[in-house]
C-alpha cells in the first residue's frame, strides 16, 4: 500500500496529511498524473472496484482543510471539477 496525493502537486496540492489517502500499490502506479474522475472512470470501465464515497469524503477534507488554512489557489479549481466529474 502506498500513499497517493488527492490533488497532484503539479496541479498546486499542498503537501498536507489531508491531501494524502492510502491507495493500493497498483492504483499509486497506474494514476500518474491523471484526475481523479479520470481514473475512478477509467478502472470502473475495467471492472475494478472504486469507492467513490470514499474519494468524495477525501476531497471534501482537503476543500475544509484549505478553508481553514489558506492558500493553496490552484488546488480549489481542481476539487471542484474533480467533485463534478464524480457527480457530486
Amino acid at each position: 500500500m502506498g500513499w497517493d496525493g488527492e490533488v497532484p502537486r503539479i496541479k498546486g496540492g499542498p503537501s498536507w496529511l489531508e491531501n494524502e489517502v492510502a491507495a493500493c500499490r497498483r492504483c499509486n502506479s497506474q494514476r500518474g498524473h491523471r484526475s481523479l474522475g479520470e481514473f475512478t472512470a477509467e478502472c470502473e470501465a475495467l471492472g475494478r472496484e472504486v469507492d467513490r464515497n470514499r474519494i468524495i469524503r477525501v476531497l471534501r477534507s482537503l476543500e475544509d482543510a484549505i478553508a481553514r488554512h489558506g492558500g493553496q489557489r490552484r488546488a480549489r479549481p481542481y476539487i471542484a471539477t474533480q467533485l463534478r466529474r464524480l457527480d457530486v
